[in-house]
């Protein structure tokens, strides 16, 4: 059993006992905690809360009890049903409720559960706001409400409906362009909310021709959920035999968009933050933000057309807090995750997809093609583990006084750039190991530059 308290949630598996997993009381705990956060910090006096969930099969239970928990605490709650986590950000603006919570383990497999927490503006809470939501729980630093206090449940199913609207509505959106292309569209939404949107959403854009693979929301994932090659072959096979212009593949909250092209072969995600870009770039120059641990691509596309980049710690309330500060037009992170202010500050599949299918009808190109006009880089991820007993943020600092020479950065990590290569060390808040994400124009070489490093590490842990 696992159960993982950060700052961006309380994610673990489902069952065990209490503070092994994810046990009903776990979720009494933590959701009265934020709901004692609420109450102390917004400045809404609408007194309501919105709750989304995604298809997971504990999702129904973790939902009741969410729900009876934030009446208990007096609070209203907007129930808007099996909806993905972007839709959950916007209804909580729509609602102008206090804050929400997104039931959803995202990729994780499952037997995982998770409560996401947002604040009154729709976004997750920042480090500080996280961290004192955690204290409240860990005190027990709460109190239910008296019975003439208590809250009422509202329904409203129509939140999936009214974000496609939403994304129609956006500037950089050509239905007719979409419409005009005929395009043959794959999509794999994993059994999970994405079984609903987005096929309505392609529907809406002018899409006719629709392959749908694990589109029934029944929470029996197909596969193993997260979005990467090794999952993906299903949709690979399909695309190899020339059925589809392009494939899409949504994890189970609808947050990340991975693509796969004409070919079978993966556009690869960090590719869908920068070909979006391109094209959003091409019509609103501006600035963009992605994450330490995301591709260069994004800074040269920017830079291609004559606009700033910047890179922001790895979590998604780093990089929009970024955007915020940079005013970027586009921002989001390599694992498939686009941000566009224009439609609201949260990393949205919905978007991405339509977005995505307006560059490509309007380029005239096939994916593959699109994608061989992009700078050409392969991240590796790797990790190093060592023993508890050893000071890893000691072993970060020597390592970057080794590499003193080269462009430091150290907001998140250690983050080392070299004229053609860059790697990035973070340490885990988990377990004893160094994260160890680095990237070059070809998987060997990156893989190479990690080994490196690894015999970096392994020479000041023997000093």
């Amino acid at each position: 059993m696992s159960l993982i308290k950060s700052i961006s949630g309380i994610r673990g598996t489902i069952g065990g006992r209490p503070g092994d997993g994810l046990s009903p009381l776990d979720i009494v705990k933590f959701t009265a905690a934020y709901a004692s956060f609420i109450r102390r910090n917004t400045t809404r006096t609408s007194n309501v809360i919105v709750v989304g969930r995604d298809a997971r099969l504990s999702g129904g239970m973790v939902n009741d009890i969410v729900v009876g928990t934030l009446c208990g605490m007096g609070f209203d709650v907007v129930n808007i049903g099996l909806a993905s986590t972007p839709t959950t950000e916007i209804a909580v603006v729509a609602e102008k409720a206090c804050g929400g919570i997104i039931l959803t383990a995202s990729h994780n497999p499952k037997q995982w559960n998770a409560l996401k927490l947002l604040n009154e503006e729709g976004e997750f809470l920042n480090d500080a706001q996280g961290k004192e939501v955690l204290r409240i729980a860990e005190a027990d630093e709460y109190e239910f409400a008296t019975v003439d206090a208590l809250g009422h449940v509202y329904y409203n199913e129509t939140y999936n409906r009214r974000h496609i609207e939403q994304v129609l509505d956006l500037r950089l959106v050509d239905t007719d362009a979409i419409a005009k292309a005929d395009f043959t569209v794959a999509v794999d939404a994993v059994n999970s909310v994405g079984g609903i949107v987005i096929p309505q959403l392609l529907r809406a854009l002018g899409v006719k021709n629709i392959i749908e693979l694990n589109c029934e929301a029944t929470g029996k994932f197909a596969h193993t959920p997260e979005p990467i090659p090794e999952n993906l072959t299903q949709i690979a096979d399909l695309m190899k035999e020339g059925r589809a212009d392009v494939g899409f593949v949504v994890d189970p909250d609808v947050d990340r968009l991975a693509i796969v092209m004409e070919n079978g072969e993966m556009f690869v995600e960090e590719y869908t933050l920068v070909s979006i870009a391109d094209y959003v770039l091409a019509h609103t120059p501006g600035s963009t933000v992605s994450n330490l641990s995301s591709s260069r691509a994004l800074r040269d596309v920017t830079e291609a057309h004559g606009c700033s980049y910047t890179a922001a710690a790895v979590g998604e309330v780093n990089v929009t807090t970024k955007m915020k500060e940079t005013g970027a037009v586009i921002g989001g992170e390599g694992n498939g995750g686009v941000i566009y202010p224009e439609a609201h500050y949260g990393r949205d599949a919905l978007v991405g997809v339509a977005l995505f299918l307006t560059l490509l009808a309007k380029s005239g190109k096939k994916v593959s093609e699109l994608k061989a006009g992009y700078p050409a880089y392969m991240i590796a991820k790797n990790k190093m583990e060592l023993t508890p007993d050893l000071d890893v943020d000691a072993i970060l600092a020597a390592v970057k006084e080794e590499f003193k020479g080269e462009k430091i950065t150290d907001i998140d990590g250690v983050k080392i750039d070299f004229p053609k290569s860059w790697v990035h060390l973070r340490k885990s808040n988990t377990e004893p190991i160094i994260r160890i994400y680095s990237e070059a124009a070809t998987m060997d070489e990156a893989n190479a530059l990690a080994d490196r490093i690894k015999a970096v590490i392994a020479k000041i842990i023997e000093k």
